[in-house]
């Protein structure tokens, strides 16, 4: 095996077996950091590096002001910032004359970045804290790699988790291990903080949060083209006591060129919701109507299986795109955060990023009635566009409905195929852009996921921080969040990002209180939307 010290400085031909091993495993025996050792160095036997207690020879003494980078070998002896003289005997690491812990068949001791690290035989790295060692990669290497990093062009991909990703004879490792059965690979990518791969057919996969799954996708670093004009969207409720002209007057005013609002088959909700169509068809903004149909019946009992969901869906939505069709609607979100029922996810702690978060019994009839909704839609307005929403980082979700998988891994069921992915993003659930860093797991870019993974516009549906913020902290955030959005919204694909809610009847989440600005919020919104063009 080549020695780690010397991969850095040789990179030139990779096999499996330059492999580097990753942050986080426990030292095993022979590996250099062993709890319990019968290999306990005699501190002045022969062939010992520099006897632990005794002054190293000043000709071959190292200081770690001096250098960024000091190695025993070929240094006799490492002195730190805090004056701690290191030493390597017998495979053993010393600190000031004493065993730094209990370790063994250690080749290789490092400073570097201001920190101590050592290696073993079976060549794992172990930083010290400061009482113990931790398991880690050889430092040299550098952190996470910078976003479009690319196998051969780089001999390796460092991911957020420290794994370290490398191509071999067309196949991908990971940590010297096969990620799934690979072959003919021309291209590793590491973009959004995932992992993606193009064979030589020009088909993308990307890594899913199983290791060794790669599921179909297009190049994430492609940009689409998108039309400008709703950009800018509101939420609210059918109910409200405004007018309709009221809300157009209102919407205007502070830039809004969309409006979410959602719907049943209730006569008297729904024909709220055609008024609200009729004058916002004249007045050019954009109407989204969510389908307010659930899993569960009127008892609030769970429908009875996958075929009495999709009837009800489907009738629910024909009705609803049958009132509102001759309005110009032609948008329609199917659903309202159903992959977050207590039917529909194991817990509501979990992420979302895997398809085991969900409920396996329940899932045909999630997926019946969001089938149903879209075919009903459809049935009426063909060309309509039907939108599926999910909350948190339930990607997970996202791509079984999309592949017709169950949570338990099998296959082969009806898939979920929607024009519009949109998304719910309140503060705790993480940035957008960086995903799963507040859920579970280094954070991903989930508008580039999504993107790449289904191919169709995003728009999220659903943003705000929680309710117990002061305005000026939410003033703050919509500054923030409106300037990441709008940065991104080309690359990214994302059609819309509508602000939740318009009037909440209190001041947790409006941003207007019974006709009248909550400020500094409404200020913050309005001076965005008139400096920065919806174009």
């Amino acid at each position: 095996m080549v020695k780690r010290r010397q991969f850095i400085g040789g990179l030139t031909a990779l096999s499996a077996s330059y492999l580097l091993s990753a942050c986080g495993g426990g030292g095993a025996s022979g590996d250099g950091s062993g709890k319990t050792s019968d290999a306990s160095a005699s501190p002045g036997s022969s062939g010992s590096a520099n006897s632990p207690g005794t002054a190293a020879n000043p000709a071959t003494r190292a200081n770690a002001d001096a250098a960024s980078s000091i190695s025993i070998p070929p240094a006799t002896s490492i002195t730190d910032n805090t004056g701690a003289v290191w030493t390597l005997s017998q495979g053993s690491v010393y600190r000031n004359g004493e065993k730094a812990q209990d370790t063994y068949n250690v080749t290789l001791v490092l400073w570097y970045g201001s920190s101590i690290y050592h290696e073993g035989t079976g060549g794992q790295f172990y930083q010290w804290t400061g009482s113990n060692w931790v398991a880690c990669n050889d430092p040299r290497l550098g952190g996470t790699s910078a976003d479009g990093t690319t196998l051969p062009a780089s001999p390796y991909i460092i991911d957020k988790a420290g794994a370290i990703w490398t191509l071999v004879n067309g196949s991908i490792y990971r940590n010297g291990s096969p990620v799934g059965n690979t072959y003919n690979v021309s291209l590793v990518l590491w973009y959004g903080g995932k992992v993606w791969h193009c064979g030589t057919g020009g088909q993308y996969y990307v890594n899913a949060d199983v290791a060794a799954q790669w599921l179909a996708c297009s190049d994430p670093r492609l940009a689409v083209t998108q039309s400008p004009g709703m950009f800018y969207g509101m939420n609210g409720h059918p109910d409200y006591a405004y007018t309709p002209q009221q809300l157009v007057s209102i919407l205007k005013g502070m830039g809004c060129t969309s409006y979410r609002v959602g719907c049943s088959s209730d006569p008297t909700q729904l024909n709220a919701v055609v008024n609200l169509a009729q004058a916002f068809q004249s007045a050019g903004i954009t109407l989204l109507v969510m389908i307010n149909q659930g899993v569960y019946d009127a008892n609030n009992n769970l429908l009875n299986g996958e075929s009495a969901a999709y009837s009800q869906g489907y009738t629910v939505a024909r009705t609803i795109a049958s009132a509102l069709k001759p309005y110009g609607v032609t948008l329609y979100e199917c659903g309202n955060e159903l992959t977050r029922q207590n039917a529909t996810v194991v817990s509501f702690t979990y992420a979302g990023t895997k398809a085991s978060d969900f409920n396996n019994a329940n899932w045909p009839v999630m997926r019946g009635v969001m089938r149903g909704m879209i075919d009903g839609v459809k049935s009426v307005q063909p060309s309509a566009q039907c939108a599926i929403n999910f909350c948190v980082a339930d990607v997970g979700a996202a791509d079984a409905l999309w592949d017709g998988m169950q949570p338990d891994g099998s296959g082969g069921y009806p898939t979920v195929r929607w024009d519009i992915t949109t998304w719910h993003n309140y503060e705790v659930y993480g940035d957008a852009f960086s995903i799963g860093t507040d859920g579970a797991g280094p954070g991903f870019d989930l508008p580039i996921y999504c993107k790449a993974r289904y191919g169709v516009p995003f728009i999220i549906s659903e943003w705000n921080t929680g309710p117990e913020q002061t305005e000026t902290y939410r003033a703050n955030y919509i500054t923030t969040q409106l300037g990441e959005f709008y940065q991104n919204r080309k690359t990214h694909n994302i059609q819309a990002v509508m602000y939740y809610v318009l009037d909440s009847g209190d001041e947790t989440y409006g941003i207007m209180l019974n006709g009248s600005p909550l400020n500094p919020a409404y200020s913050a919104f309005t001076s965005f939307t008139a400096n920065h063009p919806d174009n």
